[in-house]
């Protein structure tokens, strides 16, 4: 996981309707990027409609959201419809992202180790440098822990 002070790694890639974005896109605002590990699943349903709700009080404080997961283009855009999502949501199908931004890690699913995304949500700020880190965030709190800190920088 990338610490507080670093500058975010650039990168592009295709959001939900397949268009190229890049982190660089946002410069001069706040992002909070969280990295989440599948669309239409609880916890990430959870998460991605708590984002959702708040997405106004994020845009008062100047922050843009930002999902990634490796899911493809199709299915961010049918998550998206689903659940009216007002904000990006990028595809990282090679797990280049995951990977330079340290949220792809070994796990245990059904008593096998796999690689598999760790929930994890960073604040950048308006320069591209991490201000805040989070790994491991509970999908119902992350949303409003964010908030607080995008409020407060």
């Amino acid at each position: 996981m990338l610490e507080p002070g670093q500058k975010a790694p650039e990168f592009t890639l295709k959001n939900q309707d397949g268009q190229e974005v890049s982190l660089a896109d946002f410069r001069g605002r706040k992002v909070v990027l969280y990295f989440y590990p599948k669309d239409n699943t609880a916890g990430c349903t959870k998460q991605a409609c708590a984002y959702a709700a708040a997405n106004d009080d994020f845009e008062k404080e100047g922050a843009a959201i930002i999902g990634i997961s490796k899911d493809s283009v199709k299915s961010h855009k049918n998550f998206a419809e689903k659940y009216s999502l007002p904000f990006t949501l990028l595809s990282d199908p090679d797990k280049k992202v995951l990977e330079e931004y340290g949220v792809l890690k070994e796990k245990t699913m059904y008593g096998r180790k796999v690689m598999g995304t760790v929930r994890s949500t960073y604040l950048i700020d308006e320069n591209g440098i991490i201000k805040k880190a989070y790994e491991k965030v509970k999908p119902e709190e992350d949303p409003a822990i964010l908030l607080r800190d995008a409020a407060s920088d």
